[in-house]
């Protein structure tokens, strides 16, 4: 019998989806008797239950900071223990949207404009606004460096951006985007394969935490995508790229704007949500792969790295 260990929870504001994400992969993993499955929330006994359990792998279900920044991964592998998704300096690169950016950039991949603004660096609103309004323009995106699920990610114009920042001044440090409008794409890929693609038409002004994970915000998912085979070929390249780039393991999903015939990549997320809601197990879906097959292909690459 298999001992899996599944991660759920942590402490990050993507506390709910983790535990979402948790207990649809845990109820469809009981269902198979050869698998001896205990969820954990990594509290200050972490290491203890670890220890004690003695998992063949640990399923790796958590998101946002401590779950998929390199925390958590550095603790498995400091316990020598086999772990699903990708490793240390992969989650650590790919959380923080600036270094991600300039690996992006740094390999001709198209990703908006951007900055990171500082807190403890603040200039005066008049500056501040003119400033912005020359290096990257309005409207821009405001997000923070090291979250995910679009938690805390707004939209802005120039007569409300100060006071979103004010809002997320208990970051210390945000990063200021270029706003691109135009068709959102997400391709996600699985040991280092392209799994698919989908696109999102939300109701909301954009595809943010609401849209992802409220079934009344009504968001439109098209799969197959509405793209010339070329299209196709280009963004789930890019995809493709970033994912080895960033040496991710196991599955991750890239996010994309398609704007003017360009694909802006926006960022790349290794540890993707697994609800009822998510797209991956949608993308997988449609390539005719269940989501018990999914989520055994996501082990089995786990087991099979070191």
């Amino acid at each position: 019998m298999k001992k899996i260990l599944i991660l759920a929870g942590g402490y990050s504001k993507e506390k709910e989806i983790s535990l979402r994400t948790a207990k649809s992969v845990y109820s469809e993993l009981k269902k198979d008797k050869s698998y001896n499955i205990k969820v954990v929330n990594p509290d200050g006994k972490f290491i203890e239950v670890l220890r004690r359990f003695k998992p063949n792998l640990v399923l790796n279900l958590l998101h946002g900071r401590y779950g998929e920044d390199g925390y958590i991964q550095a603790i498995l592998e400091s316990e020598k223990v086999k772990y699903t998704h990708s490793g240390v300096l992969s989650s650590s690169l790919a959380i923080d949207k600036d270094l991600s950016k300039r690996i992006f950039i740094k390999n001709n991949i198209l990703t908006p404009k951007y900055l990171k603004f500082s807190y403890r660096n603040n200039k005066n609103k008049s500056k501040l606004i003119n400033s912005l309004q020359k290096k990257i323009g309005f409207p821009l995106v405001v997000k923070p460096l090291n979250e995910g699920s679009s938690v805390n990610v707004f939209i802005c114009k120039k007569k409300n951006v100060l006071k979103i920042l004010k809002k997320l001044n208990d970051y210390g440090e945000v990063l200021l985007e270029k706003y691109i409008p135009g068709r959102e794409i997400q391709v996600a890929i699985l040991a280092d394969k392209v799994l698919g693609a989908i696109e999102l038409r939300p109701k909301r002004k954009f595809y943010d935490y609401e849209a992802k994970y409220n079934p009344k915000a009504k968001t439109e998912h098209i799969i197959p995508v509405k793209l010339t085979k070329k299209q196709y070929r280009s963004v789930t390249k890019v995809a493709l790229k970033a994912h080895k780039l960033l040496k991710c393991r196991g599955v991750s999903r890239s996010d994309f704007r398609f704007s003017k015939n360009e694909f802006y990549l926006l960022e790349t997320n290794t540890q993707p949500g697994m609800t009822s809601l998510s797209l991956v197990p949608e993308i997988a879906k449609f390539n005719n792969i269940t989501f018990k097959n999914l989520i055994k292909k996501i082990l089995r690459d786990a087991s099979t790295n070191k």
